[in-house]
């Protein structure tokens, strides 16, 4: 039986994970989650309030390190560039854990619910974002443009990485936001 509440909560991560793949999300129980991970089912709520944050466990610290990058940067960066800054400062918490996000990303892909609780994760990220900038002085419009256009930008260059294990997030990261600094250059030329 794990000895920490963090082991616990791993466990507990990873034993949802395994039972969402082998059986489908909807077919899971927390009872079964709770059992595989070697503790009881009050000890899965302590630590999750409900089956579908077990996959979005991590999302306010990630928030929450974002937001102070953004916070942190160099006055007069452009806010698409402050964005970039702050998700290559996240990007290695999420390349230290590329074992839990591939399979993760499948459960999420194959399950309506799922799906759903990701894309309300990810509009509240974006605002979240956008507040940031605002912080900074951007103005209300251009802050929400940068932030939800960065947030997607930043979720397809994870995809891309997940996709591809030979290069780095950061690569990736930095190949799609060139590629979204040319798609604007098009539309202003």
């Amino acid at each position: 039986m794990p000895r920490s509440g963090e082991e616990a909560r791993r466990r507990l991560q990873q034993a949802a994970l395994e039972l969402y793949q082998e059986r489908g999300f909807d077919r899971t129980t927390t009872a079964e989650i709770a059992a595989r991970a070697g503790v009881t089912e009050r000890t899965f709520f302590r630590h999750f309030p409900d089956k579908r944050e077990v996959l979005f466990d991590g999302e306010a610290a990630l928030r929450a390190d974002l937001i102070r990058s953004v916070a942190d940067a160099p006055e007069g960066l452009p806010p698409l560039e402050v964005l970039l800054r702050a998700f290559r400062k996240a990007a290695a918490i999420l390349e230290g854990n590329r074992s839990f996000a591939e399979p993760r990303l499948a459960v999420i892909a194959a399950t309506p619910a799922l799906r759903e609780r990701d894309l309300a994760k990810a509009a509240a990220m974006a605002d979240a974002l956008a507040a940031a900038l605002r912080e900074r002085g951007v103005s209300e419009r251009a802050a929400s443009l940068a932030a939800h256009v960065g947030w997607v930008t930043f979720h397809h260059a994870a995809g891309a990485w997940i996709q591809e294990s030979v290069r780095g997030l950061d690569e990736h990261l930095a190949e799609a936001f060139a590629d979204l600094r040319a798609l604007a250059a098009e539309a202003g030329g």
